[in-house]
């Protein structure tokens, strides 16, 4: 890791990526899930710019679809802060999470990885009971695994099965894996939780995955008010288009020459740009009195 990092590095290796002049990326699919090395061009998680400043030192922090985008993300600042980082992903993602398990390593801490279904509430369950049997406690639960999958038709083309698998696997196991994490959590401990500018700004294409967003805010809000007194948090991230796995797996591959020209920033983030809004939130000493808030990291879409 470089001692004094350009921070406008995230910033200029995505302007060099772009190759299409409408602010996106060369057209490109994959299947679901999504994996990281067949991505036309690679994502920046922050590998070779994020510096910690032990910021999360000794804490134990679970990221769920931490294999890759966001979720590698967060997982490389957080074990960079001084936290060992649990991450939950699909068995099918083992390549990806077995990438970020040795990032981790290589920041000195302890990674464990958890395959697993979390549509499935035994599975959620089972992944707490591992990841705080392994680390010895939880002290920060990220509920960031989520799915979506555009579609053209509109609500008739949208089935019960396409409907159980958004909302299964971005509301019904953010609820499952936070019950279970609940009695683990201390003083100090923290949840965040990711919304989207999805949330706000909903595309006719993703209803249903807008309206798990929604709801993942309000969640949010009345958590943070449920669990306060036991001095836990709880805060939310909303992202706007990030350059993820998901965006090649769930789309057609022509709308990607687009993907985040819309922004007033012109363009879509990197998953690193996501980093610091994560660290900021699980931190006991600097966010210690924020909770019940969504902080967006949309390219400047509003949230509110």
């Amino acid at each position: 890791m470089p001692e004094n990092p350009d921070l406008t590095a995230p910033v200029a290796r995505h302007a060099a990526s772009l190759t299409t002049e409408e602010g996106g990326f060369p057209a490109q699919e994959q299947q679901p899930p999504g994996l990281t090395p067949p991505m036309d061009p690679l994502p920046d998680h922050g590998e070779d710019t994020y510096v910690g400043h032990d910021r999360l030192k000794g804490l134990r922090a679970l990221i769920t679809g931490g294999d890759s985008g966001i979720g590698r993300a967060v997982a490389i600042a957080y074990a960079r802060e001084g936290a060992d980082v649990a991450i939950g992903y699909l068995p099918e993602e083992q390549e990806d999470a077995t990438a970020t398990a040795e990032l981790i390593h290589e920041a000195g801490r302890t990674a464990v990885l958890v395959p697993a279904d979390l549509r499935v509430q035994a599975a959620c369950t089972t992944t707490i009971e591992r990841v705080v049997a392994e680390l010895g406690g939880l002290d920060i639960l990220v509920n960031n695994a989520g799915y979506q999958m555009a579609r053209t038709q509109g609500l008739e083309e949208l089935t019960t099965e396409d409907m159980d698998r958004v909302f299964k696997t971005n509301l019904y196991a953010m609820f499952w894996l936070t019950q279970a994490a609940l009695p683990h959590l201390g003083r100090g401990a923290s949840i965040i939780n990711v919304s989207s500018i999805q949330a706000y700004e909903p595309s006719t294409t993703l209803l249903d995955y807008a309206a798990t967003k929604a709801a993942i805010n309000n969640f949010t809000v009345n958590l943070a008010a449920e669990v306060g007194n036991r001095g836990i948090r709880v805060n939310a991230v909303a992202p706007g288009p990030i350059w993820t796995p998901l965006q090649p797996a769930t789309q057609e591959g022509d709308h990607l020459k687009t993907f985040g020209a819309d922004t007033p920033l012109g363009r879509p983030g990197q998953p690193a740009e996501l980093a610091g809004a994560f660290v900021f939130l699980a931190s006991p000493a600097e966010a210690s009195y924020v909770s019940g808030t969504v902080v967006g990291v949309t390219g400047g879409k509003p949230v509110f």
